[in-house]
């Protein structure tokens, strides 16, 4: 077998040339980010937002610091302003049913006019109503109806004087009312004459006086009468003079919103209550104390809470937007988006009316678009279910959320629900959006295109100036200093680094964006009025020394001898495996030490980390693979008489991934044929039953994890790594580790299987199968079959003298 030659520094890194560029620094460049490497993306969010049915929502998924949330902006940027503006909606009073105020539509901008206008109607009326209510005219027809009834019970009452003198009667007002007594010559006769008289004579006129009264008390009875039709008159006389006060005021709003049925038809029920209350707004003598200086008695009863009831509450203003809104709700709770209905202290219990509505991100958004961050949007109580809710009916019904809790027990309000036309994109990861596919079926229902964003965008000249315009715009939005085209080529070359493949660029424009202003600082620092190659790479340098605590600490403990890594000598089942470490989001690699130890046994490969619950499932699950590939390769004809055990020393975390399983592998091969490794070397890959070693993540990171160990203890020219063939076009090493390699120092073998790397190992040859079957004399397959058939005689000698013991 062909042992596979070092990769050459042209290998390693793959350089982006400042001459690809035309320009000469990001000052140049003026055209627009395009959408290279997001088509597919950019094609989902044109189709849900042009296609107007119902459910086709939008959920743009990838990962955070992708630039979701900038492309849709960006594009919804260009296509909202061209959408119809979208009507304003105020709530006003239900004046028949106040619990349930009306919802009022209005074209763009017109419901804050309508609102001012119904504070001038107020303030007009405070003066209008109190002046055709003192008018003369008003004053004389007032006194003549009462007059009218003091004269009719003066009149009756008159009348029955008159038949109470004529029977010598005298009729005497007193304070409970009126009373007879007998009169003789004009005088009241006294009681005691009144008994002198005959007794005939007292009866006859006791007699008379009962029937006089009996006439009162029927006037009397009257007298209630009289007053309510003397009230009806009054009343209908304050009607006509309120009507007469009040309607020219509201044919003058009439006339301006006459094309609007709904408001015509709210003024029409407005002026009809004013006139029942008109009322309030005459001036009491206690409105006249302690008035705010300078304010009128009106004015003073027009800011009171009795006059809510004719305010309007303008729930959307669209008189500034410009086509179709475009709203980001940062905080996703239940009430920013479907609004709430506050509550007010009022004499120790909570109230509430029509003008304590306030609106949410759904009100503001109607008519157009509105985004949302999923995750936040999940973590908020009953903000999911209410969205969904909303996206169904297609109305915005605002709840109190104090009574959905049970908070409060007043009664509170329910508004008229408010129709809602709406695009809602979601923002999330990918896993979420699969969650929701799976386990929410009205998601499916509600938010039928994905707008699936690509980590990567491809590393040609046009994603390369993709990055150019990525780093021009953010220059010239966040007032940075320009970057010269050796910079921009030192960051296309670090989103490839990031991206962890040398053919294509990091989509993680958060990155990108980072790096810009870290860049932009250093070079100002340096008095630069242009950023440079330099001041890019001192960006990445400090990036990496700020976040270096503990991998300085773990290669100092390793240099110490308290981790055991052995960089320079052979041992027998023991190799050097390559591990990734992320504390705080920075992820960076250092060998561990990987023993293999074997005896005799049934066929089972042990894993410790698995047996101590410290290995996650992926792992056991490249452990058990070995059990196949070491059954496959050597117990075809004879079991696999042995027991293995593998262990990552001084691990004290909890260990997944398979990444290391080729290095187990190799462990077990030198464990079973008693072939050292050479501890110069590290290994990383993961390997399948067939032993066709398989690329993993992270790679540069474990090779420099490494190369760092062996640097520090000295580079001697036999040290390196082996990585899978098929992760090559992943390297974009530092350049320390390029420069070692072009100076022989370090190596990196790219290996496609197993045997490929137990060569290099351990500089035997693994040996291939001959005609006869049998693997080449002296080579490591050799030495391991011939090691397991002494095993498997062991096994079967014990078994035979066990029997014959038992018999």
């Amino acid at each position: 077998m062909a042992r596979p030659s070092k990769l050459t520094p042209e290998q390693l890194y793959r350089t982006c040339n400042p001459q690809e560029f035309s320009f000469n620094t990001t000052a140049d460049l003026d055209g627009p980010v395009t959408a290279t490497g997001q088509e597919r993306a950019f094609e989902a969010i044109s189709f849900s937002m042009g296609i107007k049915h119902d459910g086709f929502n939008l959920f743009a998924l990838g990962p955070n610091g992708t630039g979701k949330q900038t492309a849709i902006m960006h594009f919804l940027g260009n296509s909202a302003p061209q959408s119809p503006v979208p009507s304003d909606w105020c709530y006003v009073n239900n004046f028949e049913k106040p619990r349930h105020p009306k919802a009022l539509r209005l074209p763009a901008g017109k419901a804050c006019s309508l609102s001012r206008a119904m504070e001038q109607l107020v303030e007009a009326l405070f003066t209008v109503i109190p002046s055709a209510f003192s008018s003369e005219e008003y004053q004389a027809q007032e006194k003549n109806i009462r007059e009218e009834f003091q004269e009719q019970q003066a009149d009756e009452i008159g009348e029955l004087e008159k038949r109470a003198a004529k029977e010598h009667i005298a009729l005497i007002k007193t304070p409970s009312g009126f009373a007879f007594a007998p009169e003789k010559d004009g005088e009241v006769v006294k009681p005691e004459e009144f008994m002198l008289l005959k007794k005939k004579e007292r009866d006859s006129i006791e007699k008379k006086i009962i029937d006089l009264k009996t006439a009162m008390q029927s006037i009397m009875a009257q007298i209630p009468k009289w007053q309510r039709e003397t009230q009806e008159k009054i009343k209908k006389l304050n009607s006509n003079i309120a009507s007469f006060a009040v309607k020219p005021l509201i044919a003058e709003l009439r006339t301006e919103y006459t094309a609007i049925e709904e408001v015509s038809r709210y003024l029409e029920i407005l002026e009809a209550d004013i006139i029942e209350n008109f009322d309030q707004f005459l001036e009491k003598e206690s409105d006249q104390r302690e008035l705010p200086p300078g304010m009128s008695p009106g004015k003073f009863l027009q800011k009171g809470a009795s006059f809510n009831r004719y305010r309007i509450n303008v729930i959307v203003d669209n008189s500034a937007t410009r086509g179709a809104p475009v709203v980001y709700e940062d905080k996703p709770a239940c009430q920013n988006l479907v609004g709430d209905i506050e509550h007010i202290a009022q004499m120790g219990t909570l109230v509430t009316d029509f003008t304590l509505i306030k609106p949410g991100a759904l009100h503001r958004a109607n008519g157009g678009y509105l985004l949302i961050d999923a995750r936040r949007l999940l973590a908020e109580p009953l903000a999911y279910e209410a969205l969904k809710k909303a996206l169904r009916t297609r109305q915005i019904r605002i709840e109190s959320l104090a009574q959905l809790y049970s908070l409060v027990s007043t009664v509170s309000l329910e508004p008229e629900p408010i129709p809602l036309d709406i695009k809602v994109i979601l923002l999330g990861e990918r896993n979420l959006y699969y969650i929701l596919s799976l386990h929410d079926p009205d998601f499916s229902e509600l938010f039928k295109v994905a707008a699936d964003f690509e980590d990567e965008l491809p590393g040609d000249l046009e994603g390369k100036l993709a990055y150019a315009h990525i780093i021009s715009s953010i220059v010239y939005k966040d007032n940075l200093h320009h970057f010269d085209r050796a910079a921009v080529a030192r960051i296309v070359e670090h989103g490839s680094r990031i991206s962890e493949d040398s053919t294509k660029l990091s989509a993680h424009i958060q990155s990108i964006s980072d790096l810009v202003h870290e860049a932009d600082y250093y070079a100002t620092a340096a008095t630069r009025e242009i950023v440079q190659a330099d001041d890019v790479q001192h960006a990445i340098d400090a990036k990496l020394f700020r976040s270096s605590r503990i991998r300085e600490k773990i290669r100092e403990a390793t240099l110490r001898n308290s981790i055991l890594i052995d960089t320079d000598s052979e041992k027998i089942g023991q190799i050097n495996a390559l591990a990734i470490y992320s504390p705080g989001g920075q992820s960076f690699g250092h060998p561990g030490r990987i023993t293999a130890r074997v005896r005799l046994g049934k066929g089972e490969v042990i894993d410790i980390e698995r047996e101590v619950e410290m290995g996650g499932p992926i792992h056991s699950k490249g452990v058990m693979i070995l059990s196949g590939f070491l059954g496959a390769r050597f117990a075809t004809d004879q079991p696999l008489s042995l027991s293995a055990s593998l262990v990552f020393e001084q691990s004290y975390s909890g260990i997944d991934g398979d990444s290391a399983s080729s290095a187990e592998l190799y462990a077990l091969l030198s464990a079973i044929s008693g072939v050292p490794i050479r501890q110069c070397f590290a290994v990383t890959g993961s390997v399948n039953q067939f032993g066709q070693v398989q690329a993993i993540g992270g790679v540069n990171e474990k090779i420099e994890g490494f190369f760092d160990l062996c640097k520090a203890r000295g580079l001697t020219g036999n040290h390196g790594v082996l990585i899978p063939a098929s992760n090559v076009e992943n390297l974009m090493l530092r350049n320390d580790v390029v420069t070692a390699v072009q100076e022989g120092l370090f190596a990196i073998f790219p290996v496609s299987d197993v045997d490929e790397g137990i060569e290099i190992l351990t500089g035997i040859p693994a040996g291939e199968l001959d005609k006869t079957g049998l693997y080449h004399t002296g080579s490591i397959n050799a030495m391991a079959v011939a090691r397991l058939k002494e095993m498997a005689e062991k096994i079967k000698k014990f078994t035979s003298s066990s029997d014959d013991d038992n018999q």
